[in-house]
């Protein structure tokens, strides 16, 4: 068997593994030559409603690190979804390239052609390396997209939202692990200062919490620092820093073996999204150290509530009330997860899990 046909062949079966190991729906493959365009779609359930879950674009080593990525993003989503009470299924879709170099207008409405093609069983919204411009163009060819900007009646940038749910979830955490949900002079570690980091360090700002920031990006360091008065710790020294609360809000996978045996930490609790790297056994982990860990998809889930809200004419005070229920739905989780001496993962998965089934069963009714 030739090297290509051998990869081929190992590709496929991790694919349909996966596929079947948490039950997707379905995995789309795009491409189009003249604009470069190469994206994956993956629709994980859509038993709640369509599938709604933004478009990452990042240049992807290979394609087995965007399929792993959109497989796990997408999953994130049902949850996210269900946990918040929305009636969306979830699904994701990853673009592998520099969004420096390949963006054009051709580029997205060409994309917006695959997302129409799906029948409004997938929903696109801006991420990481997306804006609410490029959604402008997907949504010359598809109405199946959300997070458009406020002159076209959509949401804008959902991150004033994001980072809400997140200090809300932080708080919730705060009272079950202090007494009080009173951040004023807790130490918070932001680890990511992109959009939702940010307007997450504002608000603890006016609480008067002491806050220590890292990022990869000097310049946004720089800003955040002058500005909320700011302490820089070095990516490399992130977990050396005392903390009471770390809050991962740039890319995934920091919660780890290696980091959970260094954290000094009490309360994780971020905007970041697939934070552990092996759910089950790093959720475990930080149980039996005594960390209590707000999970990903249940506090930053104001993004997509932010974007839910479009579909019957947006307001911000409506998404921002609604966010608000994230707060005891953290209290929630957390009385479950002591009362079944569970992880607070299993918890929330539990539960979202549960309201896909009862209304599985309404659905099957039609």
């Amino acid at each position: 068997m030739s090297t290509l046909s051998a990869t081929l062949v190992e590709t496929e079966n991790y694919v349909f593994e996966k596929l079947t190991q948490y039950d997707y729906e379905q995995l789309v493959m795009v491409q189009d030559k003249s604009t470069g365009l190469k994206g994956i779609i993956a629709i994980h359930n859509t038993v709640l409603g369509p599938g709604l879950g933004g478009t990452r674009m990042y240049a992807y080593a290979n394609e087995r690190d965007a399929i792993v990525d959109v497989l796990r993003l997408s999953r994130g989503m049902t949850y996210k979804a269900a946990v918040s009470g929305l009636n969306l299924g979830g699904a994701k879709a990853v673009l592998i390239g520099d969004p420096t170099k390949l963006k054009s207008e051709a580029y997205f409405r060409k994309f917006g052609r695959y997302i129409e093609n799906l029948n409004g069983k997938y929903i696109t919204a801006e991420d990481v390396g997306t804006t609410t411009k490029d959604m402008e163009y997907i949504a010359m060819e598809t109405e199946n997209v959300v997070g458009l900007p406020e002159s076209m009646g959509g949401g804008g940038d959902p991150s004033p939202v994001t980072a809400y749910g997140v200090y809300l979830g932080m708080k919730a955490s705060a009272k079950v692990a202090y007494g009080s949900d009173s951040l004023n002079g807790k130490t918070v570690l932001v680890e990511g200062v992109g959009k939702v980091g940010t307007y997450l360090v504002e608000r603890l700002a006016k609480e008067g919490a002491r806050i220590l920031i890292s990022d990869v990006n000097e310049s946004a360091l720089k800003a955040v620092s002058s500005k909320y008065r700011a302490e820089i710790v070095p990516v490399d020294a992130v977990f050396d820093a005392p903390m009471d609360i770390y809050a991962p809000c740039a890319l995934g996978a920091r919660v780890n073996t290696e980091s959970i045996a260094a954290m000094k930490c009490q309360i994780i609790a971020g905007g970041a999204n697939n934070q552990l790297a092996k759910e089950d056994q790093d959720s475990l982990l930080l149980k039996e150290k005594g960390i209590l860990y707000a999970p990903d998809f249940l506090i930053n889930a104001g993004g997509l509530i932010n974007v839910y809200t479009e579909w019957n004419g947006y307001n911000r005070e409506t998404a921002m009330s609604t966010t608000e229920n994230i707060y005891d739905s953290t209290l929630r989780i957390y009385e479950i997860a002591s009362s079944q001496d569970s992880t607070t993962l299993d918890a929330a998965k539990h539960l979202a899990e549960k309201r896909i089934a009862d209304i599985a069963k309404v659905q099957s009714t039609y």
